[in-house]
């Protein structure tokens, strides 16, 4: 075929050029003979346009350079032909000249050459310039590489032929559908009176160019489905369309395409799926994203347990927290026989916890248990505790009543958490009555922690007096055990709001419960503006087997001769126990503090 085409060179050459010109290419040697010696130098010329316009020879006719490469003048010297073509191409004024067929010429020429670099260089120059492989030009190159043995060769031309054959099929399409002027029906008309048949790799290529622009694709869509043939892959192509159709505007479209692939049975790809279902959250299209789940599910080994947390989790920080999407999710999950492990709700709070949502947390476990998961009392205690974090308390305990009437044993905790929570509020008889509740329920032991938080609320809210009254409550008619710190912590509040003789009574609870009488706050007090009985008061609180303290007498009398409060400490003394008026220590104390008295009288 090359062999045939270059023997016809010379008179296509002639009749191709311009009357003159082909009067002096026929009185010479031939004008591609010329052109060849002017390039067998691996030297060119320093000037070859010069030199190839004064042999007459025009380059810038479109068929020039074509007709003088298929020349057995020059193409039987393919060093030459290959010089000149490169000048060509770097020229300013001849590459102008140098088109498809030029390009074409050439590849022919290197591949009846073996020459495999120089043609995939120009395959490769040929596709950044937008010129494909003619057939005429595809036929003698694969002729040449299979006389060669080049058998790769061969193989790779077929393909990248084919490819350029796919490539402008598409092209052809993309150019209909963006037709201006042009309605769907009047394209849908071109494309149908199109040669272009419809394979996957076509619809892969106008779906890359136009999956921007849902409505060409919708309009390409179409005419595939109506005019595929048999080998058509609609797996392929519907997966193709779910992709370009899963988006807010054209979400018919989109339902549509699932219904077609659910009544063929077809399968969605997962990195589909994936695509579309980010899509549609990032646009706050839960519900959609919900059907979508839903829709594979019907393939459940498509799906991975992280698709379900992940959709379960969007739906509960995007938007509106809507609890039927959360129950939905659940029973299509649970529809196929997947288990949800525990660990789920503990995911679900980290989500609720990170919008803000945590008060919610109750509703959205029932909402859970609705669509199949079977909480234990662990993720009920997490639930209560996450409201009370919240300071949804109310809702909280509600919840939590609910949970021990249907069976479960919540653990002490949790109802300290909630007395806890109330005794910050400002509602702090409801934290009373919920202690009340708790002991109820889960007895008296393992509530001091409550206790304290509940006396510390009432003392900030009615006063310590207040507090007082509930702790001697619990502690005489319920038997509560409070901790030491809670005991210290009033007696500190009642004697710096007054109220001594209720302090008294909490020395008097503290040693019921063998603790060591708290006798700190008293002693200042007392020193710096108690009186005599107030004194007798706190020596009977802490008196042992109805003796009273010798220590406690001493640190008295010590802080009120501090106070310079004399005549206080003789009262008391006078009215104490002949045991404690003739101890050693005792005297010593007086002796030592009216010494200097009796002095500055003598001196006087």
């Amino acid at each position: 075929m090359l062999r045939a085409a270059l023997t016809s060179g010379g008179g296509r050459l002639t009749a191709l050029l311009p009357r003159h010109r082909a009067r002096l290419l026929s009185s010479s040697s031939n004008s591609s003979s010329t052109i060849a010696a002017l390039f067998s130098d691996p030297t060119p010329p320093a000037d070859p346009a010069a030199a190839i316009q004064s042999a007459g020879v025009d380059l810038s006719h479109p068929d020039t350079v074509p007709a003088l490469l298929l020349d057995p003048g020059l193409s039987g010297n393919y060093p030459a032909a290959s010089r000149f073509f490169s000048w060509a191409a770097s020229d300013p004024a001849a590459k102008a000249a140098l088109n498809s067929r030029s390009f074409n010429s050439m590849l022919q020429l290197a591949a009846a050459h073996g020459d495999a670099d120089r043609f995939w260089s120009l395959v490769a120059s040929m596709r950044s310039r937008g010129y494909g492989i003619s057939k005429p030009a595809f036929q003698a190159a694969s002729e040449s590489f299979r006389t060669k043995d080049m058998a790769r060769d061969a193989d790779l031309l077929q393909e990248a032929f084919a490819a350029h054959g796919r490539n402008a099929s598409a092209a052809e399409v993309c150019k209909i559908l963006r037709a201006p002027g042009k309605d769907d029906n009047q394209k849908l008309a071109m494309l149908s009176e199109s040669s272009v048949e419809v394979t996957d790799e076509l619809v892969a290529l106008v779906v890359e160019k136009v999956g921007q622009f849902p409505q060409q694709a919708m309009v390409f869509f179409q005419w595939v489905e109506q005019s595929a043939g048999a080998g058509i892959s609609w797996g392929k192509v519907y997966n193709l369309m779910a992709r370009v159709l899963g988006r807010e505007d054209c979400i018919e479209e989109f339902r549509e395409v699932l219904r077609k692939m659910r009544s063929k049975g077809l399968e969605m790809d997962r990195d589909v799926y994936v695509t579309v279902t980010d899509r549609f959250l990032k646009r706050k299209m839960v519900e959609d994203a919900v059907d979508l789940f839903r829709f594979m599910t019907n393939r459940p080994e498509k799906l991975l347990r992280d698709d379900f947390i992940f959709l379960l989790k969007k739906v509960l920080v995007t938007g509106e927290l809507d609890l039927k999407l959360v129950t939905r999710v659940l029973r299509y999950y649970r529809h196929v026989g997947s288990e949800v492990k525990d660990s789920a709700f503990d995911s679900v709070l980290k989500s609720l916890r990170s919008v803000g949502r945590l008060g919610e947390s109750g509703r959205v476990l029932k909402a859970m248990q609705e669509g199949g998961f079977e909480p234990d009392s662990a993720d009920h205690e997490k639930a209560v505790l996450a409201m009370c974090d919240a300071g949804n308390l109310e809702e909280a305990r509600n919840y939590l009543t609910d949970v021990e009437e249907s069976g479960h044993k919540l653990g002490p905790k949790i109802w300290s958490c909630l007395v806890q929570k109330y005794s910050l509020g400002e509602n702090v008889d409801t934290a009373v009555s919920c202690f009340h509740e708790m002991l109820k329920k889960s007895g008296n032991e393992n509530v001091g922690s409550a206790l304290e938080a509940l006396v510390s609320g009432l003392h900030k809210k009615k006063g310590a007096k207040e507090a007082f009254k509930v702790l001697k409550d619990m502690v005489t008619e319920k038997a509560v055990v409070p901790w030491q710190t809670t005991y210290k912590y009033l007696i500190h509040k009642l004697i710096r709001q007054g109220h001594l003789k209720p302090a008294f009574e909490v020395l008097g609870l503290m040693k019921s419960h063998g603790y060591p009488p708290f006798i700190d706050p008293f002693i200042p007090h007392i020193s710096k503006s108690g009186t005599v009985d107030d004194a007798l008061g706190l020596l009977n609180a802490t008196s042992l087997r109805g003796l009273p303290s010798r220590i406690v007498y001493v640190r008295l009398f010590q802080a009120l001769f501090k106070e310079d409060r004399h005549e206080v400490a003789q009262q008391l003394l006078s009215q104490s126990p002949a045991s404690i008026q003739n101890h050693a220590d005792i005297r010593d104390i007086f002796n030592k503090l009216e010494e200097p008295v009796a002095a500055a009288l003598a001196e006087g």
